[in-house]
């Protein structure tokens, strides 16, 4: 069984590594595990993602049905991430809303599109019980 000692692991292509380096480390904040000439491997909020190169990636991306991301816990987190991205103004694909508003499932989210055109969806449940 997974313990919070485990961490999830996610694939994706990346068609330029320092692109998705920048993008990651220089621009969320990852931090950088290690690097190779074909991939690099990030601590992503606690999970590895590994950016592998490759000329295979999504030249027109839709929302649905691939995109990968955190449901924060907590408000401030999602909104201090937001900040940042503002900030550093990185690629939105998705601006801030929030969906389901008058449902329990109500959420805040927003979308980024990182250089190899993966997106990235960051949201936070106003009830915790919907994280699941």
């Amino acid at each position: 069984m997974r313990t919070t000692g485990d961490a999830f692991h996610l694939a994706i292509p990346a068609r330029d590594l320092d692109a998705a380096e920048r993008f990651y480390v220089d621009g969320l904040g990852c931090k950088l595990a290690r690097r190779y000439d074909d991939r690099i491997t990030l601590d992503f909020f606690g999970d590895q993602v590994v950016c592998h190169l490759s000329e295979d990636y999504d030249h027109d991306p839709g929302l649905y049905p691939r995109h990968f991301g955190v449901t924060f816990r907590e408000r401030d987190d999602w909104e201090r991430l937001l900040a940042l991205v503002r900030r550093r103004d990185l690629c939105v694909f998705a601006e801030p809303a929030v969906r389901f508003a008058d449902d329990v499932e109500r959420h805040s989210t927003f979308v980024l599109r990182d250089p190899s055109n993966n997106l990235l969806e960051f949201k936070h449940y106003d009830d915790p019980r919907m994280m699941y």
